[in-house]
């Protein structure tokens, strides 16, 4: 008698075999594609802050922490009260540079009462401004707007001074120390005038860049002393050259008139 034959069972789950594959195959590709489209997030981060630059130039809201921490506003707005209204604005910018200096631990933090009556305030750079930027730091802003409150009392010119070392800088924002110490002393004019209400009659701005330096650059801590913003309070108000001479005087009436003393030629 002849053995039947086992029939072969039938495999309903080949397809699984060429559906694995497939998954691993598409696993692959997307693999593929996102190590090719991964973002530098290096050169974003610089785009990024470029184009919040220049949007708001005035304060960068993408600064980070600086290396201190200036504090809570409240120690530094200093509203006035009915015993700091007895006080002279002089003591009142004392205790406003006193309250920097304990908070960010900067002993190069400076005012100084010159000779003839000026005042100078000493503002190293990190405590307005990243390096190589002009943005001020949020962080700023409240030192700024006491300043502001005692400026607008003493109602005198103020000078805004920017100061850097003498390593060069080349970007595209600043060829040349010129230009950053420039933009940097116009910030922060800016800043007193538009947000906290200085009179812009009484503010100015200039860029020394490394021609006025406090010390040699030798050192790093040089070089850090060298890099600051001065606001230079001057003794009195300043006047304008029309009214001192009871006339005014165009900048075209300026360049047409002759020299005093000269003599006019015919034609």
């Amino acid at each position: 008698m002849a053995k039947k034959k086992h029939e072969e069972h039938e495999n309903h789950e080949r397809w699984l075999v060429s559906y694995a594959d497939f998954i691993t195959l598409l696993f692959a590709f997307f693999v593929v594609m996102y190590s090719i489209s991964s973002v530098n997030e290096g050169k974003f981060r610089t785009v990024s802050d470029s184009i919040k630059a220049a949007l708001n130039p005035v304060v960068s809201p993408s600064s980070t922490l600086a290396p201190f921490t200036i504090g809570q506003t409240k120690a530094l707005t200093l509203k006035p009260t009915i015993e700091d209204a007895k006080e002279p604005a002089v003591r009142r910018l004392r205790q406003i540079m006193r309250s920097l200096k304990n908070e960010t631990h900067l002993e190069i933090i400076q005012l100084k009462e010159l000779t003839n009556g000026d005042i100078v305030l000493t503002l190293p750079d990190m405590v307005l401004f990243r390096a190589g930027e002009s943005a001020l730091r949020p962080e700023a802003l409240p030192f700024l707007q006491a300043i502001s409150e005692v400026l607008i009392e003493l109602d005198r010119h103020v000078r805004v001074e920017g100061h850097t070392d003498s390593v060069p800088i080349t970007t595209a924002q600043f060829p040349s120390n010129w230009e950053l110490s420039a933009i940097r002393a116009v910030t922060v004019v800016r800043t007193l005038s538009e947000l906290y209400g200085v009179l812009s009659q009484n503010l100015s701005a200039v860029g020394y860049a490394d021609s006025r330096p406090q010390t040699d650059n030798l050192t790093p801590e040089h070089r850090a002393r060298n890099r600051r913003v001065e606001i230079v309070v001057l003794e009195r108000k300043q006047t304008l050259y029309a009214s001192e001479q009871g006339k005014e005087r165009t900048a075209l009436q300026l360049f047409a008139d002759p020299p005093v003393g000269s003599k006019e030629t015919a034609p």
